[in-house]
């Protein structure tokens, strides 16, 4: 874990949690304008921009605070102790006012009201299910990858599929959630839809988190052996 203060890194959370919002959010309401409707067309813009920015936060800010931006990245490095229970609750409070923050940013760019209540419906048991999927993935390479280099673009990359092979097209985010619902936009969620989101997502990063343990066992056993120098 960096060594930065605590003030430090949970700034890092928050301010990485809105501008990847205002991305989602704001390329969007791009997207859905110059598509024509083609939703397709909207959807690849907005996969595009996502990835981007995703890349770019998770390097410039990983070194200071792990570059969680995500709540269940924060619970599931807590669990693996790897943050401490009240670092976690910090970046947790953070990561969600900032998603909220990022959504009202977009807005105000595009000359939107501020706040919103989306009326995009999302939800059933096929988009619990992709949201547990894209979840569980994203943790899988979160907890996984051997290098600090590889994390911007294997987070990157993973999101960018799991938009398109998850019939969700992949939040795996609780903070996200939460901020979607206050747009009434492409990337909108309804509100009643939500908690079945977040817990779907809870529940794709505990499940996670038992699979990697004995997935990465070996790693784990390798590093910690290895003499350090």
């Amino acid at each position: 874990m960096p060594s930065s203060s605590l003030a430090r890194r949970a700034t890092a959370e928050a301010l990485g949690s809105l501008l990847l919002t205002a991305t989602v959010v704001g390329s969007g309401i791009m997207a859905e304008r110059l598509a024509s409707g083609n939703v397709a067309l909207a959807l690849l813009a907005n996969t595009a921009a996502t990835v981007a920015v995703l890349a770019t936060l998770i390097g410039l800010l990983g070194p200071i605070s792990g570059a969680h931006f995500n709540p269940a990245v924060s619970l599931i490095e807590a669990l693996r102790r790897r943050l401490a229970p009240r670092d976690a609750a910090a970046y947790m409070a953070l990561q969600v006012a900032g998603c909220c923050a990022g959504t009202v940013l977009a807005h105000a760019m595009f000359e939107l009201p501020l706040i919103q209540a989306s009326t995009h419906v999302r939800s059933g048991a096929a988009q619990w299910l992709a949201e547990t999927v894209a979840t569980f993935g994203l943790l899988l390479v979160v907890i996984g990858h051997r290098r600090a280099s590889d994390a911007p673009w294997m987070v990157a990359a993973w999101i960018g599929a799991a938009y398109w092979f998850t019939a969700s097209t992949s939040f795996a985010n609780p903070a996200i959630s939460i901020a979607r619902c206050l747009t009434d936009t492409f990337a909108g969620i309804r509100p009643i839809d939500v908690p079945g989101f977040v817990l779907a997502q809870c529940l794709g990063a505990v499940l996670c988190f038992f699979a990697a343990r004995w997935l990465f066992a070996a790693q784990a056993q390798d590093a910690s052996s290895t003499p350090h120098t």
